[in-house]
């Protein structure tokens, strides 16, 4: 599912994994090993892992993460890797269910 995307759509499936995990405040740590497993799944460069990583320690910006950006024939892999991300940790919080809901009626 993931071998069609395009460098740059990888690097933007990771960002939108950080935000989502962003969206309790609070990054566990089962969060934080689901990322960097995507990103070695997904085969980024190291220095987008770095970039990565930040996003891991700081939000990446709410506009930087448009559904808009998602390339019509990739919203389905966006979908799903995010919705693991919002079970990962083994509760959903209220704003993750409310941004997941968000993100795919903005997607259609």
């Amino acid at each position: 599912m993931y071998d069609s995307l395009s460098p740059d759509d990888r690097l933007l499936l990771l960002k939108f994994l950080c935000a989502f995990a962003w969206a309790d405040m609070d990054v566990s740590e089962k969060e934080r090993s689901f990322v960097r497993r995507m990103s070695e799944k997904l085969s980024i460069a190291d220095h987008e892992k770095q970039q990565v990583e930040l996003w891991l320690d700081i939000e990446p910006a709410p506009s930087s993460v448009s559904a808009a950006a998602i390339p019509a024939e990739h919203k389905r892999a966006f979908i799903e890797a995010v919705r693991a991300m919002i079970y990962v940790d083994g509760s959903v919080d209220p704003d993750e269910r409310a941004n997941f809901d968000r993100l795919k009626a903005a997607m259609g």
